[in-house]
This record gives C-alpha cells, structure tokens and sequence, in this order.
C-alpha cells in the first residue's frame, strides 16, 4: 500500500507542485483546499490519470480544527490514515501597516500557525501506532530575516511555524520526524500577480543565483525530506531561497 500524503493548500503554487512531485514518486496524494475548487478537482483529475495512484480532494478551513477532525476522519475511512503531512496551506493578507487590522493580523495567524497545529495533533496518533510518521511546515524567510512591514502578520506567523517545527519534532520523537522548509522569493503565480517588471527586477538582484525559485525545487526537497536517504534529518529549518543576501 502507498504511504498517503496531506497537502494542506495543495490545489495551486508550491502545494499543487507538492502533490505532482510526489504522486510521481508512487505516493497517495490528498489535496486540502478551501476556496479553489475548481483548481483541485482538476489537479485531482490529473493526478489520477498521469499516476494512477489514489487522490481525494477535500475542502477544509484547517483554522477550525471541527473541520480538520472530519477531513482527517475521511481520509482514515478511505485511505486508511495520514502517514505524511505537508503543512502548507497559508494566507498573506498584506495591506500598509497603519491599514493593517488586527482581523486580519488573527486570521492570518489562525491559518498559518493554528491550521498547522490542528492537523498535526489530528495525524500524530496515527503515525505514532505505525511508528512512522513524516510532517513538513512549509515557513518562509519571511519568518527568518526578510522584512516587510505591510505582511507583518504574514512574518510573524512564518515565524511561529519555525518555533512550532521545534517543539512538534520534540514531542514526536522518535517515530515521526518533523522539518520546517523556508523558501524565498518563489514564482507562483500568487507570488508574480501584481508585480510590475521594475519590482520583480529588484528582487532578482536580492537573489545570488539572480532568479527567482521554481515551486518545483520546493517540491524536489520535500520529496527528499520525506524519503529514506533523510531519515537522520530531524527539527531542522532549510532555506530555500537561491542565496537571498539578508533582508529585504
């Protein structure tokens, strides 16, 4: 039987590529989603039919563990339990600081922070009876050294999953092993929307390799987080983020 992977957020940008990479590799692949519908039954669709490996796509607000606890529910009914966590879904509400309020500053923290600690406290039992268990926060350097006060939120919370990345592997030792990935300046289609070319230019320069990431080289390191060559990595925190030079 293939081991199941949760992808929370997984229906588009660094998720979507998540759960391609893996599916590819033979996993089970189930895709959380709140608002994009459409964008995960499609990729459940191809999924399906370029791999042939078992795929749900589920709606879930994992900020309201109710929710968390029917969607992981589902998942033991059908595919039999979470064996590997991608926690990855998130919100950047950015907005100029003196605008900021602090709706938003609570929601961003209940998605980000919150969301990744109810569904890990919901699959850690499960892993703990098979001995084995996998979970990966998906942070950023937001949460590290890359400053923007119109995301403070965004960062805080970055940051947060950094410190709950910590205390998860600690408490989860030694069967499921728990890694934080912080990526940089990555091409989703979030993180271009908007920008003008004079902006995109600026960060580049920022970037030693002078581009910005591929969601596919994150998804390349989950793959390798997760797989048996990375047994020995545990409560670490990767970059990745092309060699940003300090904050930006």
């Amino acid at each position: 039987m293939n081991k199941v992977v949760l992808v929370t957020g997984g229906a588009k940008g660094i998720g979507r590529a998540i759960a391609l990479e893996l599916a590819k590799q033979g996993y089970d692949i189930v895709i959380n989603y709140l608002t994009s519908q459409k964008e995960a039954e499609a990729l459940q669709k191809e999924i399906k039919e370029m791999y042939g490996v078992r795929c749900m796509a589920i709606p879930c607000d994992v900020s309201k563990e109710d929710e968390v606890d029917k969607m992981i529910s589902c998942i033991e009914e059908k595919l039999g339990g979470v064996d590997i966590l991608i926690n990855n879904a998130a919100v950047d509400l950015s907005n100029l600081f003196h605008l900021k309020t602090a709706e938003e500053f609570r929601r961003t923290m209940e998605v980000n922070v919150v969301g990744a600690f109810n569904c890990s406290k919901r699959v850690y039992r499960y892993m703990l009876e098979k001995e084995y268990g996998r979970i990966i926060n998906i942070s950023s350097t937001n949460g590290i050294n890359t400053y923007y006060p119109m995301c403070i939120d965004y960062d805080a919370s970055k940051a947060a999953l950094i410190s709950l990345t910590h205390n998860l592997a600690f408490e989860f030792a030694p069967y499921i092993h728990v890694n934080c990935i912080a990526p940089g300046f990555i091409g989703t289609e979030n993180e271009l929307d908007g920008y003008d070319e004079e902006f995109l230019r600026e960060e580049i320069e920022k970037i030693m390799v002078q581009r910005y990431g591929d969601p596919k080289e994150v998804a390349y390191l989950v793959k390798f987080l997760i797989s048996e060559e990375a047994d020995f990595i545990n409560n670490t925190v990767i970059r990745i983020d092309g060699g940003q030079k300090g904050s930006c």
